[in-house]
């Protein structure tokens, strides 16, 4: 595991902030590419790039492609592309705020800080919601298995691809049901997180099952709530050795497979959806061989 950015593996931090970046027209971004290679250690800060950034550099990753645009019934999924996504995971919301005020006077040449989110645990590791989040969460070295590239040669192995979506959830919506309808709308109950026998197919645990589908659909989940004024939600994030798990659990859960959509749609949306490739680690370094960057 010493060629992976060692945040990827590691339990979800007390606190997080999230930094999404474009890439500034007419700017060359190697420079400011080899500055962060050897600014960030892989644990507290997490960086992914995503594909406009790699075909910036003429540089092609195999498996690194656009987050999908989903139609189902009343249910959208938007794609929005960004360059640049640095996860910064600590323990202080003061540290992590200049953290990243460093991050970013750093990028500046090349690099437009678009938007920043504020993460942190709720309740040891629930959603807003009161639900119990990654339960079905691979371990040891099922999540290495799950998570992290293998066999596909150095500046590859030991890289990840992480999905990241911001979801907005409407507590009104999800107040207003009974206790019996949000725990069938998630598939477990919310007093003792155990899973429903007979869950209705709609129920997330249903849609989201990784066992259930043929290759089996398993992802690492290190997603945290977020919260600015009155709105709030969670950070979704999944790492894996490909984004194709994860593209068939949301099919799934936008009923493009069954006609049938995720009951949590009847709270919660997604606002964004961003892919982003996560380079392998090298002597204390980023690994940018993939795109023509000496480690």
């Amino acid at each position: 595991m010493s060629n992976v950015q060692s945040g990827i593996l590691a339990p979800p931090p007390p606190l997080a902030r999230y930094l999404v970046f474009t890439k500034k027209p007419g700017t060359d971004s190697l420079a400011a590419l080899k500055a962060l290679q050897g600014s960030v250690d892989g644990e507290k800060t997490v960086v992914g790039l995503g594909q406009s950034l790699t075909m910036a550099l003429g540089k092609t990753i195999v498996g690194l492609r656009p987050f999908p645009n989903y139609v189902g019934s009343g249910v959208e999924i938007h794609s929005t592309p960004m360059a640049l996504w640095c996860w910064l995971r600590g323990d202080d919301r003061g540290h992590l705020m200049h953290q990243g005020r460093a991050l970013q006077k750093l990028l500046s040449s090349a690099f437009q800080l678009e938007k920043v989110i504020d993460g942190f645990q709720f309740d040891s590791g629930h959603d807003l919601t009161g639900y119990e989040d990654g339960t079905e969460n691979p371990q040891g070295d099922d999540a290495f298995e799950a998570a992290v590239v293998q066999g596909k040669g150095a500046g590859l192995d030991g890289s990840s691809f992480v999905a990241v979506q911001q979801w907005l959830h409407s507590f009104e919506d999800f107040d207003s049901m009974s206790t019996e309808e949000q725990d069938n709308s998630i598939g477990r109950r919310k007093s003792d997180n155990e899973e429903l026998e007979k869950a209705p197919l709609s129920a997330h645990v249903k849609r989201t099952a990784q066992e259930s589908f043929e290759p089996e659909a398993f992802i690492v989940r290190r997603s945290m709530p977020w919260a600015e004024g009155n709105r709030a939600g969670l950070v979704f994030v999944a790492f894996g050795k490909s984004f194709d798990a994860f593209e068939v659990q949301l099919r799934r859960m936008t009923g493009l497979e069954d006609g049938i959509s995720d009951a949590i749609f009847q709270f919660t949306r997604p606002l964004n959806g961003s892919y982003f490739w996560c380079p392998p680690f090298e002597n204390g370094r980023l690994d940018l061989r993939a795109l023509g960057i000496n480690p």
